[in-house]
This record gives structure tokens, sequence and C-alpha cells, in this order.
């Protein structure tokens, strides 16, 4: 807290920070999970530049900052899931240290956030020609396209990779 007026995220905070924690509780059913995720809400506010001065309706505010929240959340637990069911279906011969598995879902749920806005066929095509190793007549053919709309699909989700990750270092 500040020694002189509140900022408006600190007059927010503790005006319905256990409000917040209650209604997200209520969405998560776990009370560490509310907690992480109102304080990751709280998070979220102080890093951005576009939060009112002024909230006419603080509590719709917070609602929207934390569900954007909670959807990441949920679909990087699915992400999760789905790659845990993988490793566990992988052969014996293949044992990744645990390093090796953070690595690779923090580079599953990078890649998510990357493809997140393509059409869920260019998604598709670039997983099964990237992660899956099939060919460009293998994707169409699973994806009832043409090998030239199957390489058009590859350059658009490629571009999006490249274009993101420029925008990181620069």
């Amino acid at each position: 807290m500040s020694c002189g007026t509140p900022t408006p995220i600190e007059t927010l905070y503790c005006d319905h920070h256990p409000w917040l924690k209650g209604w997200l509780r209520r969405r998560v059913g776990c009370v560490d999970q509310a907690e992480d995720l109102a304080h990751d809400t709280f998070i979220r506010l102080l890093t951005s530049e576009r939060v009112p001065s002024a909230l006419a309706e603080p509590r719709a505010f917070l609602t929207t900052v934390a569900q954007r929240l909670l959807s990441n959340h949920r679909r990087r637990e699915k992400l999760e899931r789905a790659y845990l069911d993988a490793l566990a279906q992988a052969p014996q011969a293949v044992c990744w240290s645990p390093e090796e598995r953070a690595i690779m879902l923090e580079t599953l749920v990078e890649l998510d956030r990357l493809l997140d806005g393509l059409p869920a066929i260019v998604r598709r095509a670039f997983l099964l020609s990237q992660l899956d190793g099939k060919t460009h007549a293998q994707v169409g053919e699973a994806l009832g396209i043409s090998v030239p709309t199957v390489k058009r699909y590859l350059v658009k989700a490629l571009q999006r990779c490249y274009f993101a990750d420029l925008s990181f270092t620069g």
C-alpha cells in the first residue's frame, strides 16, 4: 500500500478481493486455486496499462479479468491432461526427467497460445505436420483437403509463430 491516497487498484483490492476469492471458489471448487486466481487477477491489473482510474461496475470488471484467467487456467489444465495421457501411452523406453517434462509442457502451452485465433483446421494441419510428423499428403488426406491447401495452412501457422517470436525480442 502507498503512504498517500490509495491507488484505484489498491481500493479495488481492499473493497473486492474477498468477494472475488469467493466468486472464484464457487467456480473452481478449491480454495487454494481460487486464491491463486484472485492473486493473478490483481497482478494482471497491476501490470496492465489499461485499467480505468474509476470503475462504475468494479465487480463486473474484476469478473471479466478473472474469467479470462480462469479460461486460460482451464485450457492449460486440459493441455496438461492430454500431455500426461500421451506420456502414459508412450513406450517405456521414453523416460523423460521432470525438467524435460516441464519444458515440453511449457512448449505446448506456448504453442497453443501462438496458434490461438487461427481456424481449427489450420491448427490441426500444423500439429499433424509438426508434432505427428505427417507429410503434406498425409495431412491433406487426414483433413480432406488438397496438398496446396495444406501448404497454405502451414505457411499461415508458421507465420503466426515467427512473427509472434519477433514481437517478443523487439
